[in-house]
């Protein structure tokens, strides 16, 4: 009998939207500085942007987007206040690309629904993980027939 004991930790749907909530952080972080350095990087099609100054949203994009890294971070370890954090980030994240949309169509799509996504698995998806679970693990049932076993025990209650 194994004595290790092992440490709770964020679900799968928590870690998979730390990763996609920190793709879109990055995604902004990259687009917030191209338009803070080089402004003519950014095209329109026909000059019309909701957005009035590209300078002063590239700095809101790359602050945003470091937030959002963060919250996807502290999600990876487990943090609870991330959840709520990280389900407001992916929010406004969805609304302000929304200005882009007559712009960039496909790409403005793509972000809102990662940040539908995001929030999805976060509000619906989320399950608290008990840590007497993971204080009562033992490395000798784990597996498939580990499971078997206990379904079956449970099953029979033998």
């Amino acid at each position: 009998m194994s004595t290790t004991q092992i440490r709770s930790g964020p679900t799968g749907w928590a870690v998979f939207a730390g990763s996609i909530l920190a793709l879109a952080g990055a995604f902004n972080v990259i687009y917030g500085l191209a338009a803070i350095f080089r402004d003519q990087v950014i095209s329109t099609t026909g000059g019309q942007v909701i957005v009035w100054d590209l300078t002063s949203w590239g700095w809101i994009l790359l602050v945003f987007g470091a937030l959002q890294i963060a919250a996807g971070l502290s999600l990876f370890a487990g943090a609870r206040w991330a959840r709520w954090v990280a389900i407001v980030l992916a929010g406004l994240n969805a609304v302000a690309n929304i200005g882009f949309i007559t712009v960039y169509p496909l790409w403005t799509t793509l972000i809102v629904a990662l940040d539908i996504i995001v929030i999805y698995q976060l509000s619906a998806r989320w399950m608290d993980v008990d840590p007497t679970y993971y204080e009562s693990y033992d490395q000798t049932t784990a597996g498939a027939s580990g499971a078997r076993d206990q379904m079956t025990r449970m099953r029979t209650g033998l």
